[in-house]
């Protein structure tokens, strides 16, 4: 792996952090509603599978040894025990996903394209997982917590919406676009 490669994994990592400086807004169920999954959206958009899924790794590891990093200031090895353990875990896999599905035809996918494939992993399959890990967390039936979970879906599917918009304004940027016909 390139230098400039190990810097554009750690950038992305910083907006990940930076996006849980934004407050949260909770909603009383448990997991509260924050920005950082637009961050890990773009990243698997702009950085494809293996950097892009390899950025949010960072991220992920950085909170496990607790920095800071979460939305409010959390971080810390236990919240990957709590409600929103599932969430957590399921960053990487959703950056990863979301860069597998786009890094090949990235350069001819539309807005819309990018959004479903958004949408299908960064909306559903996340909250899927973040949902059932809810549900033995909290003990609850996973029915019961899926359905709860549903509330996020339309804000995931808003910030979705965004990374598919910025992705594809981005890929148009020169330094970027050099970048991207490296993935």
């Amino acid at each position: 792996m390139k230098t400039k490669d190990l810097v554009i994994i750690a950038m992305f990592t910083a907006l990940i952090a930076v996006l849980g400086l934004l407050p949260a807004i909770n909603l009383g169920i448990g997991v509260p509603f924050t920005f950082q999954n637009l961050g890990y959206i773009l990243a698997g958009c702009l950085l494809g599978s293996k950097r892009g899924g390899l950025s949010v790794l960072l991220f992920v590891i950085l909170v496990a040894l607790g920095f800071p990093l979460l939305s409010g200031g959390h971080g810390g090895f236990g919240l990957f025990f709590g409600p929103t353990g599932g969430y957590i875990l399921s960053f990487p896999l959703v950056a990863y996903l979301i860069g597998l599905l786009t890094e090949r035809q990235f350069h001819q996918m539309s807005v819309w394209q990018i959004f479903l494939i958004n949408g299908l992993i960064g909306a559903l399959l996340c909250n899927l997982i973040g949902g059932i890990f809810m549900a033995f967390n909290l003990h609850m039936p996973i029915l019961k917590a899926l359905k709860t979970v549903i509330v996020f879906i339309p804000g995931d599917l808003v910030k979705g919406l965004i990374a598919a918009i910025l992705a594809v304004r981005l890929r148009n940027i020169p330094s970027i676009k050099r970048y991207l016909n490296t993935l």
